[in-house]
């Protein structure tokens, strides 16, 4: 069955001040049919993501990233839609989906606006580990609320001194009696400012990872602060922050798991979020192909289009089959994750340093294709280009997903 949802975007994508125009819903079947091998009922679903992208977010896209406007309405509107809890159980308000299902719907969402669907991938990783190592009285606290984008969350791990070494963190919680006092830092961290639940990764015990524990605070928290709004090359649609803990009182109700499981559940979210971060590359990755097949029809140089020169036919036939290749990597990784697979792990590794990489070099590639208008902000290309360039650096770098499949290679 032919994909019935694609939102392609259009033939030369110009805007005009804050608007982005030309988009249109065309049916598409072609070599890098995103479609292809879904189950039907996951079509529906890919086809309502596009949809919502094509009309919500793309329209916005430029306007976001210019004005860095966080579109909290279009997310809530997602959430109405089950994308705010999307892999959260439907007891507290999730959509119960599987990682697959999550990989495919934020491709699609991506095409719309990338970063606002990177945070979107984000605040879902809050809420499904709420959701999975939280116990009942938590589950039913939070993730309802998160699920229904009525509050937002953001993940802190990151700090200014530990960054791939995140076992190295300094952030402390000191228990007296029922409550945590937390003191230190985190850095970059996506919504900080903005949303109301922080899930923070800290040290209440020794050195190492098993001297960290997992502590959910909320906004308002006394001594809970941030620091300024970062100026950043993409992801322009979400605030970036240092969160500040000075004596922050954090009841240890709040506490996810037992002390010392903080970093098993960082690094278990973050198994999740490499593919969540590799899908959302997928969706600009896949909308820099279409717009550059559309480029390549229109634009015209020796009287001829651009489509007609054999070596730019070619490139554009390396991006197509970097982006399927990309794209069967992070679905298989996804599977193997769902299956909770001994090599799911590794997998999510690959997946993301792959899908990152190459899609990366996708969006460059239809920036140059692009020629002089590819440089331009009236174009979208430069765009996807800016919002996937930080993908090989966050979730862990790509350096460290190396680090991980050469361990699971050398069976250390």
């Amino acid at each position: 069955m032919a994909w019935r949802g694609c939102s392609r975007l259009g033939a030369q994508l110009r805007r005009s001040p804050g608007w982005l125009q030309g988009l249109g819903l065309r049916r598409i079947v072609s070599c890098i049919d995103p479609s292809t091998g879904l189950t039907e009922e996951q079509k529906e679903f890919q086809k309502v993501a596009f949809d919502f992208a094509a009309k919500e977010m793309a329209p916005h896209m430029a306007e976001w990233d210019e004005k860095e406007i966080f579109p909290v309405e279009t997310m809530q509107k997602a959430a109405q839609l089950g994308f705010g809890g999307i892999y959260v159980k439907p007891d507290v308000g999730g959509s119960g989906l599987s990682r697959l299902d999550t990989s495919v719907i934020f491709e699609a969402l991506s095409t719309g606006c990338t970063s606002t669907t990177a945070y979107l991938s984000i605040h879902n990783m809050c809420a499904w580990m709420i959701d999975t190592f939280g116990n009942e009285e938590q589950r039913h606290k939070f993730c309802p609320s998160l699920c229904s984008m009525e509050k937002l969350a953001s993940y802190c791990l990151t700090e200014p001194g530990s960054g791939s070494d995140a076992a190295s963190l300094i952030t402390s919680a000191k228990r007296k009696g029922d409550t945590y006092v937390l003191n230190g830092s985190k850095a970059f961290i996506s919504g900080g400012g903005d949303t109301d639940v922080y899930v923070v990764m800290c040290r209440t015990g020794g050195s190492g990872p098993k001297g960290i524990s997992c502590l959910v605070l909320e906004k308002g928290t006394r001594g809970l602060s941030f620091g300024k709004k970062e100026r950043k090359v993409g992801w322009n649609s979400q605030p970036t922050r240092a969160v500040i803990f000075e004596d922050c009182a954090v009841p240890v109700a709040n506490r996810l798991g037992a002390e010392g499981q903080g970093f098993g559940i960082a690094m278990k979210g973050l198994n999740g979020g490499r593919i969540n971060i590799a899908s959302c590359s997928l969706g600009a990755a896949h909308a820099s192909v279409l717009l550059t097949q559309d480029h390549l029809t229109i634009r015209k140089q020796f009287g001829e289009p651009l489509a007609s020169n054999q070596y730019l036919r070619f490139r554009l036939a390396e991006m197509a089959t970097r982006l399927v290749a990309a794209r069967l990597m992070v679905r298989n990784a996804a599977q193997a994750l769902q299956e909770e697979r001994e090599d799911a792990i590794a997998l999510c590794a690959m997946a993301k340093l792959f899908a990152t990489d190459e899609c990366f070099t996708i969006c460059n590639q239809a920036l140059q294709m692009h020629g002089g208008y590819g440089y331009l902000k009236d174009y979208a290309v430069q765009q996807f280009m800016r919002d996937i360039r930080v993908h090989q650096i966050l979730e862990g770098t790509n350096e460290v997903m190396r680090m991980i499949v050469a361990k699971n290679l050398l069976q250390e």
